[in-house]
């Protein structure tokens, strides 16, 4: 990832700007963030911001923060497995600078461990060519006896730390308007933006309760598209020998390249970055009834002899989320006691199989999410240890017609005021049932679903409705039947207000 890209992201240059000033750098030299400055483009306050924030590439064996030892068992590893590579093919896969990988091709021959082979055309230029030697092969393989990692070196444990520490949850401020960005598709009542406001800010954790079905999932959604920083993660990091495996394509969303083509020009170390590191948004992460305590530990694999991170350190500097909280197979109490250190001391600590354990900056936002009774799940210590309780309660009438209504026309049908209350009257004059915000996307999935079935044009019609709506519960849940033979008309629901109008809907 090139400075530039970073900047464009970060929305502090834009494409125009960066051709710009590489113009300008061939004219006048210097770094592209100086001629940026230079140029009027960007302000030199937030170019040093973005520097600080960004790992350094490192120019010697001494600056990435690893033995010679460690980065030569890494290297005859990937050689191993190629049979014959180039300097560039090696730095490609170790994400270290020509001048690193040199210094430790140069060691690797000093010891004996490298054959040169002669030259190698790589893209438009030409490259020696290397392979192990016996000697070489031998050390290969003692080292895939210690672990079978093959890729990006590791980051050390005190530089992870480090960068935690630097790009931190809470540093980063969102607005307003940033949040009313993220819930423009939902609709939302004002008193739950204002609670979510502060609550996301402050970098700490957040309850999320209410009713089944009212949205708590979409607001943990919502929150991870407010930051719009750029952090860095490493795809791996260094522990008493061992290596323990960060970056995952499947939680991290890499900043994707914004200039695919740059014109070459000349580069001042200040504008290096550290490729170990990945440019990413900050990671949101959900996980459900599927948690349980084991996941929160080094995942050690006795094959490969490396380890994976957990789930919570893979969304270090961004959102972790406890959905259906309460529903784990650990007991909710076990699963709190696990989270009471990090939470109030802002460390975690971890534990390697041989014994001995590390400690990492706790920097996150962690969201617990339950439709579960609060009180019953936690205890008032745990409570306390919560700064920020957000209730998400069921829509009142008019909110359920504006999510109704909404959810149609996205689906492109027609819902007229008549038939949304022949629903409201179904679900609480007839049955006793609360209105919840998922309830109008149930219903128009199941229109849609019969009138394929037909082979008809999409309607909401009151038979379509009428099916949908058996299947929305089962006759032995609370309140089924329960009103069957109310008399009450459709229009006294007008004045049967929810108390709470907090309310969120998809």
């Amino acid at each position: 990832m090139k400075l530039a890209d970073i900047l464009i992201a970060h929305g502090l240059a834009t494409s125009a700007d960066i051709i710009e000033a590489l113009e300008n750098q061939r004219r006048e030299g210097g770094s592209l963030g100086d001629c940026l400055v230079r140029l009027g483009k960007l302000g030199a306050e937030d170019l040093e911001r973005v520097l600080d924030m960004a790992p350094r590439s490192p120019q010697s064996i001494d600056d990435t923060g690893l033995s010679v030892a460690s980065l030569l068992n890494l290297m005859v590893k990937v050689i191993h497995l190629n049979a014959e590579t180039t300097t560039s093919e090696i730095g490609g896969v170790l994400k270290l600078p020509p001048l690193a990988v040199q210094t430790l091709i140069a060691q690797a021959k000093e010891r004996n461990l490298l054959d040169t082979l002669g030259a190698a055309r790589q893209g438009g230029s030409t490259e020696i060519r290397y392979a192990l030697t016996a000697k070489g092969l031998e050390w290969a393989r003692q080292a895939m006896d210690q672990n079978e990692y093959v890729g990006p070196a590791p980051v050390p444990l005190a530089a992870y730390s480090e960068q935690i520490a630097r790009q931190r949850i809470g540093n980063e401020r969102v607005d307003r308007a940033a949040i009313d960005k993220a819930f423009k598709d939902l609709i939302v009542a004002p008193a739950l933006v204002r609670e979510i406001g502060p609550a996301v800010n402050s970098g700490r954790s957040i309850l999320l309760y209410g009713p089944a079905g009212n949205g708590k999932t979409s607001i943990g959604e919502r929150v991870g598209s407010l930051f719009r920083e750029v952090i860095y993660i490493p795809y791996c990091f260094e522990v008493e020998g061992q290596i323990i495996k960060v970056f995952d394509p499947s939680v991290h969303k890499k900043v994707e390249r914004q200039l695919q083509e740059l014109p070459e020009g000349p580069s001042l170390r200040r504008d290096d970055l550290d490729t170990r590191w990945v440019a990413c948004w900050r990671p949101l992460l959900i996980t459900g009834g599927e948690l349980t305590l084991e996941m929160l530990d080094l995942s050690f694999n006795p094959l490969a002899k490396f380890y994976e991170a957990p789930l919570h350190i893979k969304a270090l500097g961004g959102i972790f989320m406890i959905d259906d909280f309460g529903r784990q197979i650990v007991s909710p109490a076990a699963l709190l006691n696990r989270w009471i250190v990090p939470m109030e001391s802002r460390v975690e600590r971890l534990k390697l199989h041989s014994g001995k354990s590390f400690e990492l900056p706790f920097d996150e936002l962690v969201i617990f999410s339950t439709n579960l009774s609060p009180g019953e799940l936690m205890d008032p210590a745990f409570l306390r240890r919560i700064p920020y309780k957000i209730e998400v309660g069921g829509p009142t009438v008019e909110e359920y017609r504006l999510i109704f209504g909404a959810i149609a026309r996205k689906f492109g049908l027609e819902a007229d005021d008549l038939l949304i209350d022949e629903v409201i009257h179904e679900l609480r004059v007839r049955n006793d049932f609360p209105l919840a915000g998922f309830q109008p996307k149930f219903i128009i999935d199941q229109v849609l679903a019969a009138a394929k079935f037909e082979g008809a044009a999409p309607r909401l019609t009151s038979e379509y409705v009428s099916l949908a709506l058996r299947n929305l519960y089962t006759k032995d849940t609370p309140g089924y039947g329960r009103r069957g033979g109310s008399s009450r008309n459709v229009a006294d629901l007008d004045d049967a207000r929810v108390v709470d109008r907090r309310v969120v809907a998809a």
